[in-house]
């Protein structure tokens, strides 16, 4: 199939089992530049969806580099909550999310760590009036990935750029089914897996998990009353949306002070423009207390600084090592893509829908039970094949849940 088939599919599946845009509904995207065609061919699709209006705003990753490299100081404690608020705004009017991403991984990396931390922290907290909508499903909203010139170097830097950008636009298609005859009935095929997964899970009633592997020995209490989701939710507003175009994750929220023990990561992370590769923590009472990592380690440590909660798990997530995206053997330096090939944990602000009751409490309440808030969530991996994982009930019972990276009991 040629390529501008597949990135229609692309766009049409991002519509109808990503977003499922309703008709009278409007639409919100961002994307790099290097996305227009793929955002055209979304907005085709939304508007022939019944789409009212959409609207796309643009990153620039030179105007980016521009202003690291001669923006004022008081530059990166400036964000535009103008502009977030207004994204706010439009999720409260019923507004549906997509975010498109594919930038430059290492786009930061010869910057001052301090002023990328400040920056950061900076667009955290304007942004958090928008995120919180989204993080409590008040919407339906989608992230997928576009292969970027930037992005396909970093995955395959022995390639010539074409080939590179050709590859990763062929991995994409893959780990994101739309490359099958009928992507729409792959996805519905999927989600239902998925949702037998989190009932067997939901149905366990584990008190916490032990994980076990080559610099991992780690207990993660898990709230009372929490709630395993995977594959397709269900939006506040009614509507049945998949948050992320590849997912094989099913996840749930870990009680913010219930952690202890060593993680080491097993993938890089890519953080806002900088590689951040060889991580390795240790938790005590729930609170990251020791970090270190190979590459990145300052915007790391400034990552968990941000603010209280940002040293403290949001959420925890377990995928097999046999997963689409596991076995095509890439390392994609893109989160989306990589957290759906391993294990992995967030530190900073749960999803609420992870919790049973979660809209009838106050944030006072949800603290109270376990559940973390920060400006920050930022997924890492932490899964292997050689890692073993237990479910520990409240009596101090356990039982395998995984075994070298893989399921150790089967669902219907």
């Amino acid at each position: 199939m040629k390529h501008a088939d597949l990135l229609d599919r692309y766009a049409q599946l991002t519509v109808r089992a990503g977003l499922n845009i309703t008709p009278g509904q409007q639409l919100l995207i961002t994307a790099p530049l290097d996305a227009v065609d793929l955002v055209r061919r979304i907005t085709h699709h939304a508007y022939k969806a019944g789409c009212t209006l959409v609207t796309c705003m643009y990153s620039d990753e030179e105007a980016t580099l521009s202003r690291y490299e001669q923006a004022i100081d008081p530059s990166f404690d400036t964000a535009p909550a103008w502009l977030f608020n207004g994204m706010a705004e439009a999720f409260r009017g019923g507004a549906a999310r997509l975010a498109i991403i594919g930038e430059n991984p290492a786009l930061l990396a010869g910057q001052d760590p301090a002023k990328v931390a400040r920056a950061n922290k900076a667009r955290s907290i304007a942004y958090k009036p928008a995120i919180e909508l989204i993080t409590t499903a008040a919407i339906n909203w989608c992230v997928i990935s576009c292969a970027t010139p930037a992005l396909a170097q970093s995955v395959f830097p022995g390639l010539p750029p074409a080939e590179a950008l050709e590859k990763l636009w062929a991995a994409i298609f893959k780990c994101t089914r739309a490359d099958l005859a009928d992507p729409i009935a792959a996805w519905e095929k999927h989600s239902a897996a998925l949702k037998a997964r989190t009932d067997f899970l939901n149905a366990r009633r584990y008190s916490a998990l032990k994980y076990t592997a080559p610099g991992t020995d780690f207990t993660l209490g898990l709230v009372d009353g929490h709630l395993w989701k995977g594959g397709a939710s269900k939006a506040k507003n009614g509507v049945i949306y998949n948050a992320n175009i590849p997912t094989e994750e099913v996840f749930t929220m870990p009680h913010r002070e219930r952690a202890d023990g060593t993680v080491r990561a097993t993938k890089p992370l890519s953080y806002n423009g900088t590689f951040i590769d060889g991580i390795s923590v240790r938790f005590e009472k729930g609170r990251i207390v020791e970090a270190h990592a190979e590459k990145g380690e300052d915007v790391f440590r400034k990552m968990i600084e941000s603010d209280e909660g940002a040293a403290r798990l949001g959420e925890v997530a377990l995928v097999p090592n046999s997963s689409p995206i596991s076995a095509s053997g890439i390392v994609f330096n893109e989160t989306l893509f990589d957290e759906n090939a391993a294990s992995h944990i967030a530190v900073g602000q749960c999803y609420s829908t992870n919790l049973d009751g979660a809209e009838k409490m106050s944030k006072e309440q949800l603290l109270a039970v376990g559940a973390n808030s920060s400006i920050i969530h930022v997924d890492w991996m932490i899964g292997s094949g050689e890692m073993d994982v237990d479910g520990v009930f409240a009596d101090g019972r356990s039982e395998p849940l995984m075994r070298k990276g893989e399921w150790a009991q089967e669902v219907a």
